[in-house]
């Protein structure tokens, strides 16, 4: 009969009787391994990938994902300027993936006032989506010799919106001095930059140089998806590889986020091998419990297996029986293992219930992202190497039978 075995082993898997047997509490610790195994896994993927692309978001909104500087640059933020004509500015931001491209200038100095100093770069640029987002108090700056401060420097420096401020930078043969008033303050919790960087408009940062129309320290780039981030910089590589500028001396150099912060990145890269470890041992703890399962149904079941194969079936009908009954049980096992994760990260998504140490960690609470692809590969991966699994122990079926389980009766 078509499907006969399915028949078979949803009847015994729904039988109600079946709740009075002495190895239902087994069955039941066997599932609770497969929920909590899928839900850990979903849980430290929905985390780890948040972590990752906040991190990297809040890198690349100081950096960028890419930039284009000079090939002199000495790993310093007081960078030689370029010379970046229109229409090179336009090709770049016409590349695929690329988002927009706009020129920043840096220059180091010191912020001063009557009781305190503080070393800082000041940043121009003309993108402030990123800003914007981190605004704690204030506005973003919109006119000249405004300025953006981070919370940590504020706070350091007893500083609030609408103060003015002296910055003081060194040049190679003066000190200058210029008065900002404070438009804004900002907060990432990314301490290493918001120590660091005061921001300004571009134009305020030009003057500031004395530079010509076309002089950057550099153009970020920015791309629609992290996954794109080399293959980008690999196009504008190859289009300014050993390319002068217009004054026809300038050689530019790309680097990506990556290799602007290779330490950050680094770490961040360890944080794969964690979700593997953790992944792998998932796996194992929901192999063994499927096992264990799948072999507490045999031995509960063993006299309909012995019925089974005196009517006439062969062992592979059988198999089939306490297969689809075991997949049942990882079926539940892996849909209330969906449930409670995707819940409980969904939970802490919406709430950020979870809090971190922002010093340490550089966001404040437990990031959370749904990467649906990572998720659908966990629960194919625990579906399919299930059923892989119980292949061997199904094996068992094969050698009872039915006059010994009827002698045995």
């Amino acid at each position: 009969m078509p499907n006969s075995e399915f028949k078979i082993a949803t009847r015994l898997y729904f039988s109600q009787k079946g709740t009075e047997r002495q190895s239902r509490p087994a069955i039941r610790v066997a599932l609770t391994g497969i929920i909590v195994g899928v839900m850990v896994m979903l849980l430290t993927i929905c985390i780890v990938v948040g972590f990752k692309q906040t991190i990297t978001n809040k890198v690349a909104g100081f950096g960028a994902h890419i930039q284009l500087v000079s090939f002199d640059n000495n790993n310093t933020y007081d960078l030689q300027p370029i010379d970046v004509s229109d229409s090179l500015l336009a090709q770049l931001g016409s590349y695929e993936h690329v988002v927009c491209a706009v020129p920043f200038i840096t220059k180091p100095g010191m912020l001063k006032t009557s009781e305190s100093f503080h070393g800082m770069v000041l940043k121009g640029t003309d993108y402030w989506d990123f800003f914007a987002n981190a605004l704690v108090e204030g506005v973003v700056p919109e006119k000249a010799n405004e300025v953006l401060v981070s919370q940590s420097i504020a706070k350091a420096m007893q500083l609030r919106v609408n103060d003015a401020i002296t910055c003081y930078f060194v040049d190679e043969t003066d000190i200058r001095a210029r008065r900002f008033k404070i438009a804004g303050i900002y907060d990432t919790g990314f301490g290493q930059f918001d120590d660091l960087f005061v921001i300004t408009p571009f134009e305020t940062a030009k003057r500031l140089q004395g530079w010509e129309d076309n002089e950057y320290s550099g153009v970020e780039i920015l791309v629609d998806d992290l996954q794109y981030i080399d293959e980008v910089a690999d196009r504008i590589y190859f289009a300014t590889v050993n390319k002068l500028d217009d004054r026809g001396y300038q050689v530019y150099y790309v680097q990506t986020l990556h290799e602007q912060n290779p330490v950050i990145f680094a770490w961040l890269d360890l944080l794969d091998m964690n979700v593997i470890v953790i992944i792998v041992l998932m796996l194992l703890v929901a192999g063994f419990n499927i096992v264990s399962g799948l072999i507490i149904l045999i031995l509960d079941g063993i006299q309909l297996i012995g019925t089974l194969k005196a009517l006439g079936a062969n062992n592979r009908f059988v198999q089939r029986v306490f297969l689809a009954q075991a997949a049942m049980l990882i079926g539940k096992g892996v849909l209330w293992g969906n449930v409670l994760g995707l819940g409980l990260a969904a939970i802490q998504y919406f709430t950020h219930l979870i809090p971190l140490e922002a010093a340490t960690y550089y966001v404040s609470y437990v990031p959370i992202s749904f990467a649906w692809g990572w998720i659908i590969a966990i629960n194919i991966l625990t579906i399919g190497l299930s059923l892989l699994i119980l292949l061997l122990p199904s094996m068992i079926i094969t050698k009872i039978s039915p006059a010994k389980v009827m002698h045995f009766e």
